[in-house]
């Protein structure tokens, strides 16, 4: 093995090491979560050397420096005041989903129009228009970190994967009886996961466009999925009120996680693949520890269903987002209430953290979204300008761009 370069990761804290095995470049990512300000960094680069045998004598400096990059990155501040950049009528018929690609410098919308459209960020120019579903686009995806390529899921059935560059239809999985209403890529690039109210998820493979495998068990439409970040697992969250847990390579259902009474909302891995949290009609989350299957907490709190659950990037805070009108955060070590976001008018759909965690965006049928403080539960600032229920709100990895969608047929540009 030979130490080719060191990549630095900005969020969550970390290194990667691009090294030469067999002929082959391969990474190893160094892990740095608990990275603060005040670590030790000596320290720190002797349990790093310790640990990994690639790091020799003579590259100590260079990890220094590089940590010392990474704490330079958490001192800054962010007291960013989001204005509003661009409004965009992007379809004529209802919106379904906005996202992102990693650095935000483009999104893709879809539709009931049938159609999932590609645009550039800075100017509001719409890039181009992938076409070829029979029905609603519901589920959109690009392949971050890569974002050279769409998967795009439909009530028709199927999902499509296209190309960002030109707009050409790659491959259509087929294979699903109902709709597909969630979808996502692993963080390789090697295969997209469609989850569909037929009861099934399946996995298909990027390259050759086959089905790897379809994983049968769950008895309602599955509305969740996530792979973790390795990409040897997967989970899927189902209107059977249990979250099902996979082995990627052989389809194998490694654990199901029973306790929740009631339809499941959400369900998300942490970034070191331990814990999974997921969210329930039951109006409560839950965690669990990922390698057992075993519950480890119930976050309670919420007076109604909660909607949607996230781990920060570093997987050290959790956020639930309620029809009860608030948001909380907890802390994934202690299970504890840190913080209550009070303040929409009705409830929220959507929540998520900033790539630095410093702050929480959430969408609400009030109208608004809204920035927030998750230590200290201050409502930074209120979105303001929709005409209507706000159901997809999003940061690019930079965290200083947002978008938001709503049920007034226009996408909302903040930065």
């Amino acid at each position: 093995m030979k130490l080719k370069r060191f990549l630095l990761r900005y969020y969550p804290p970390g290194i990667i090491l691009e090294y030469i095995q067999g002929g082959e470049v391969k990474t190893k990512s160094i892990d740095l979560l608990d990275l603060s300000a005040a670590t030790d960094v000596d320290a720190l680069v002797e349990d790093i050397r310790k640990a990994e045998p690639l790091i020799t004598a003579s590259r100590k400096n260079q990890i220094v420096h590089l940590i010392l990059r990474l704490q330079e990155k958490l001192r800054q501040q962010v007291d960013h005041k989001f204005y509003l950049f661009k409004v965009l009528r992007a379809h004529i018929l209802p919106l379904t989903n906005v996202a992102f690609n990693k650095s935000g410098s483009c999104f893709i919308t879809g539709s009931y129009d049938r159609t999932c459209k590609l645009w550039d960020t800075a100017s509001g120019e719409e890039l181009r228009t992938l076409e070829g579903h029979r029905n609603v686009v519901y589920a959109i995806a690009f392949n971050n970190p890569y974002g050279d390529k769409i998967a795009t899921g439909s009530f028709d059935k199927t999902c499509k994967l296209w190309s960002v560059d030109t707009g050409k239809c790659y491959y259509t999985f087929r294979g699903h009886t109902a709709e597909i209403v969630c979808l996502s890529f692993n963080l390789q690039s090697t295969l997209v996961a469609t989850g569909s109210m037929d009861t099934t998820a399946k996995l298909w493979d990027i390259q050759n466009g086959e089905e790897v495998v379809t994983l049968t068990g769950h008895s309602a439409e599955i509305i969740a999925l996530s792979f973790n970040t390795t990409g040897d697992r997967i989970i899927t969250g189902s209107f059977d009120h249990t979250v099902a847990v996979w082995d990627v390579g052989t389809g194998r259902r490694m654990h199901t996680l029973i306790g929740h009474r009631g339809e499941i909302s959400s369900a998300q891995f942490n970034w070191d693949c331990t814990l999974i949290v997921t969210g329930s009609m039951d109006k409560t989350c839950m965690l669990w520890n990922a390698l057992t299957g075993k519950r480890v907490a119930t976050l309670t709190g919420h007076d109604d269903e909660v909607l949607d659950v996230c781990f920060d990037y570093t997987g050290q805070h959790i956020a639930t987002a309620s029809a009860d009108g608030s948001a909380r955060v907890y802390s994934a070590e202690t299970k504890k209430c840190i913080a209550k976001l009070e303040g929409h008018g009705g409830e929220i759909s959507k929540i998520c953290f900033n790539p630095q965690g410093s702050r929480i965006l959430t969408a609400s049928c009030d109208k608004t979204a809204r920035l927030w403080d998750p230590q200290t539960g201050q409502c930074i600032q209120i979105l303001e300008g929709h005409t209507d229920e706000i159901f997809s709100c999003a940061f690019n990895y930079k965290g200083d761009i947002i978008i938001t969608g709503s049920k007034d047929n226009t996408c909302r540009i903040w930065r």
